[in-house]
């Protein structure tokens, strides 16, 4: 007998309302508390388990599903965070705007490939290497999370979570290349308004800072070779495999990965699992939380009257900015397959999943939360003496550069 639905009152959505809002002014009220991932996860027990309590008593196959969910989510990230720590990419370029936007070119690249969690981890630590001589570097970083951790990740189902749980759903492993021209649009601009910007922070460089730049370089060169084959198992466990074998796998390559990677190599990465577990409980208290969001969005999605292909586009990014981008995702998808609109993909039009894919990858970039890896840059980026913005001050730049950009895509493409 199929469990009863369950649709909770609209009032159970102030505890994500809330979280957001504590993950965008805690660090600025109260920094100090903030720093501490076991106050993290207090904020986001409080705040999940009433909403767990409630579906307990109505719908526990809900929290069953998000558990499943979630563990997939944490266990894919956690083991592309644990192997890529062992893949050292070491030297010193000069951090010139034409290497630094090549880093950022080669990154989007990568994250179809290797994911964004992937990605990000395997050339976030050599961009900061790069740049450590010079001062002003937040904008390097800004835009990495931009384009490595999110937008690059447009191209194949292992680029990005909604991607794949939508490969799982019947969509074409191939089905994303058709992507390629938005995302070579969007992906080329952003190099281009960054190539300008780097070179206007660059000639504001003190002489000081610039002089050690050139003079502390030294060639890339990679260094724990053996990781790229565990990172190729995990890749290939994500394509092929199914729950709980696939998780299984990546857990095991992760520890064979921290088994047999020397010490020294860790050192260099200044690998500490503060990042992981940073994202492993606020994600905790995101995924609790957005239960009764998603329930009311899966009941309610109708009445916004969303049913041309730019309504769909920023629909789905809109939420993806703040919810997890995999279930907002599965939401749209689902919404637009009960339209009755003529099937081309899994019952969609080609244009209406490729607004909601595109949404779902591009905008997760709004936000720190929009996207797991965006959590793990910034974290990186902190511990490395970067003095990153706060949420409020990340939305400021995403605001000013990225929704002029997303503007120009729905106006050339849908």
């Amino acid at each position: 007998m199929a469990e009863h639905a369950y649709l909770p009152s609209f009032f159970w959505v102030a505890p994500f309302t809330a979280l957001l809002f504590g993950i965008a002014a805690l660090p600025l009220a109260a920094p100090h508390f903030w720093e501490s991932n076991r106050n993290k996860l207090v904020v986001s027990a409080v705040l999940g388990l009433p909403v767990l309590a409630l579906y307990a008593l109505h719908q526990p196959g809900a929290i069953a599903h998000t558990a499943e969910d979630y563990l997939s989510f944490i266990i894919l990230l956690g083991s592309l965070f644990v192997i890529s720590a062992g893949v050292v990419l070491d030297g010193d370029l000069r951090a010139t705007p034409a290497v630094n936007t090549t880093f950022l070119c080669v990154g989007a690249l990568a994250a179809s490939v290797v994911g964004t969690t992937g990605a990000s981890m395997l050339l976030i630590r050599p961009l900061l290497r790069t740049n450590s001589e010079r001062h002003r570097t937040v904008h390097t970083v800004v835009f990495f999370i931009f384009l490595v951790s999110n937008i690059g990740g447009s191209l194949t189902p292992l680029g990005d979570p909604p991607l794949f749980l939508g490969y799982l759903q019947g969509v074409p492993f191939t089905w994303t290349f058709k992507l390629m021209p938005e995302w070579l649009f969007t992906t080329g601009v952003l190099l281009g308004i960054y190539y300008v910007w780097d070179s206007r922070a660059m000639s504001r460089e003190n002489p000081p800072s610039l002089r050690a730049d050139e003079e502390y370089t030294e060639p890339l060169r990679i260094q724990g070779k053996e990781n790229l084959a565990w990172l190729a198992g995990i890749l290939a466990a994500a394509a092929f495999l199914q729950a709980p074998w696939r998780e299984f796998v990546m857990v095991a390559l992760a520890l064979v990965s921290l088994r047999r990677t020397p010490n020294a190599l860790h050192a260099a990465n200044h690998f500490s699992w503060h990042p992981i577990v940073e994202v492993a409980v606020v994600f905790a208290g995101i995924f609790a939380t957005m239960i009764p969001a998603l329930d009311l969005l899966r009941a309610h999605g109708s009445r916004l009257g969303v049913t041309h292909e730019w309504q769909y586009f920023w629909a789905t990014g809109g939420l993806s900015s703040f919810l997890d981008n995999a279930p907002t995702y599965l939401t749209f998808l689902a919404l637009a397959q009960g339209q009755g609109l003529a099937p081309e993909v899994v019952g969609v039009p080609h244009d209406i999943l490729a607004a909601i894919s595109l949404g779902a990858v591009f905008m997760g970039a709004n936000s720190y939360i929009g996207n797991a890896p965006n959590f793990m840059v910034r974290s990186i980026a902190e511990s490395r003496g970067v003095r990153m913005p706060s949420f409020g001050g990340y939305l400021a730049y995403s605001g000013a550069i990225l929704i002029p950009v997303f503007l120009m895509v729905t106006w050339i493409f849908f």
